[in-house]
């Protein structure tokens, strides 16, 4: 059985896990656009920027493999967590 993965579904379940945590209003599409923005503050390149959040990229090559290995995406996203943005 192949592995789908439901987007909205996801966003979802997220949401109602900040409810819980996050301050009033918190939503997980507010942060993956804050996410994207910190990314960008720190120059990660946008292929990395495309996996972290998800989104695709274009060009049929970029669907090839199984995208970037985890040090790699974290060494970016701990990047982006020390950023002031």
């Amino acid at each position: 059985m192949a592995e789908n993965t439901n987007a909205n579904a996801a966003s979802a379940a997220l949401n109602k896990w900040l409810k819980a945590y996050a301050p009033e209003g918190a939503m997980m599409h507010r942060f993956r656009h804050s996410m994207r923005d910190r990314l960008r503050a720190v120059e990660c390149p946008a292929e990395f920027v495309d996996q972290i959040g998800g989104w695709q990229t274009g060009g049929i090559g970029h669907g090839y493999g199984m995208g970037y290995p985890m040090p790699i995406l974290r060494k970016w996203l701990e990047e982006a967590t020390r950023c002031a943005h």
